[in-house]
């Protein structure tokens, strides 16, 4: 049994025996508040990652990450301190002025101020002076090292810091708030932030080598494995014909004189039976080069006779529809041979540039000639790549054309192209919207990555990490259903 999906039972298992019984303590009475308790069923979504072994590598990788990014948390949080103690010393209570009107003593602005410039300063009828709640209703702020660290955590996180910066420009001047703002940004979010990253993709590339030595050891032993039953069976066979020797032995000092003649004529009847097999031998030799039997009968069959007008007639249909046969063969052969070539796909990604840039120059308000040679070159374009669908479907045969994906992704938008152009016919101005798969063609241009090799180990390696791609995506799911369902049951209703 794998021991990754061994663990991830036990740990299903305990929040089952978890969740029932808080189920049981539910049913005991209603007089206790089992709310929180409640709250472990939005644990169950969780149960889907033992039924998915990408999932228990990616979650395995992550509780192994679990020491390292908290050791990455804390020299976070230290940072996150340090320029909350800054922000304390330089804009305490300053974001608790603004603008009130001077003969009703209203406010008249929603952003800071300043007494003197560069700060800035109120409109006349107007004064700076407090008391206003602040920004975000009096949460962003730097009165204290709590409002201060959320303030930080803020700007770390990257949402609304360019507002949190100009209120501080309104305040004091904007100056040398970017010696603030700027640092802090590049420490707290491009730095700290991707060390996060960089523990993941470490942990996932153990992971990864662990994974690939378990299969290595595995495939050694099975090696292994396969050699000891090799050699014990020929150790078995070994010891079979020494048994069979030594009886052998026994028998023949058991035997009489005459029984070694009669064993010697038995031995020389094959000799005699080679003899007579020679000719039928023979026989089945020429039958297997395709030499006929009873070929030599036109040959001594008179010309009038039925035998050889029967050769005549058959032997000039033969003569013709093989002529016709090697002729199709050498069409095809120089077909595949010019659809393989390097021109031919240079002329086709030149098409496919071409047809971009009529695709390109559709705008809005257009002339009415550029309408009419833009529809008139899209069945251009269409008759074009339909021929040369055609010729590779005859040169390469339909099962070779139809193994490449590109191929296929070109058959679809063609008959999608036909279809559409067919209906534009029968009922004009009606569309089902296949006209955008003609956009999709322009995807056509990817096969430049055949003679560029950067470029295709880059598409390789983006194609390769999708199914990864996917499983952190459907576990990010599963953890968003996990606090939704949580906040329902701590919140819902409030």
């Amino acid at each position: 049994m794998n021991p990754v999906s061994n663990k991830q039972g036990k740990g299903t298992g305990f929040l089952s025996k978890l969740v029932g019984t808080q189920g049981i303590l539910a049913t005991v009475g209603s007089d206790f508040d089992l709310r929180t308790l409640r709250a472990v069923r939005v644990l169950r979504p969780l149960k889907l990652v033992s039924g998915i072994p990408s999932l228990q590598v990616v979650l395995k990788s992550i509780m192994k990450a679990m020491v390292p990014l908290l050791q990455i948390g804390l020299l976070l949080f230290f940072a996150i301190v340090m320029f909350a103690i800054i922000g304390v010393e330089f804009y305490m209570g300053k974001f608790h002025t603004t603008c009130f009107k001077l003969d009703t003593g209203e406010k008249a602005a929603d952003w800071p101020c300043g007494l003197e410039p560069p700060a800035r300063t109120c409109p006349n009828g107007t004064e700076c002076r407090e008391y206003w709640t602040g920004p975000n209703f009096g949460i962003t702020n730097f009165d204290n090292i709590l409002f201060a660290v959320l303030t930080v955590f803020q700007c770390i996180t990257m949402e609304g810091w360019v507002d949190i910066l100009y209120s501080t420009n309104d305040v004091a001047g904007n100056t040398w708030n970017w010696l603030y703002f700027i640092p802090l940004i590049i420490i707290g979010s491009f730095f700290m932030l991707n060390l996060v990253l960089g523990v993941l993709s470490g942990e996932f590339a153990k992971e990864r080598e662990r994974v690939e030595k378990r299969q290595e050891f595995l495939k050694l032993r099975r090696q292994q494995q396969i050699e000891r039953e090799l050699t014990g069976y020929l150790e078995w066979i070994c010891k079979a014909e020494e048994v069979l020797l030594e009886e052998e032995d026994e028998i023949a000092e058991e035997k009489s004189p005459l029984d070694g003649a009669w064993y010697k004529r038995k031995q020389n009847l094959p000799v005699l039976k080679r003899g007579k097999a020679k000719k039928g031998k023979n026989d089945l030799i020429g039958a297997e080069e395709g030499e006929d039997p009873f070929a030599d009968i036109s040959s001594v069959a008179p010309p009038g006779s039925p035998f050889g007008r029967a050769s005549v007639k058959s032997g000039s249909k033969m003569d013709s529809s093989s002529y016709f046969r090697r002729k199709e063969k050498r069409i095809r052969f120089f077909i595949r041979r010019m659809v393989k070539a390097q021109s031919f796909y240079w002329i086709v990604l030149c098409l496919v540039g071409l047809n971009t840039l009529c695709v390109a120059i559709v705008h809005y308000d257009q002339p009415e000639w550029l309408t009419r040679a833009l529809y008139t070159a899209e069945f251009v374009f269409l008759g074009l790549f339909l021929t040369e669908m055609t010729l590779k479907m005859y040169g390469l045969g339909a099962r070779n054309y139809f193994h490449s994906s590109f191929n296929c992704f070109d058959f679809g938008v063609i008959v999608g192209s036909i279809f559409e152009v067919i209906w534009d016919m029968i009922k004009p101005g009606a569309s089902f919207g296949i006209s955008v798969l003609r956009a999709l063609r322009l995807l056509r241009i990817f096969k430049v990555t055949k003679y560029w090799n950067s470029l295709r180990n880059l598409v390789v390696s983006l194609l390769n990490s999708m199914k990864s791609i996917i499983s952190l995506l459907f576990l990010l799911f599963l953890f968003i259903v996990v606090f939704a369902l949580l906040g329902m049951q701590l919140f819902g209703g409030q």
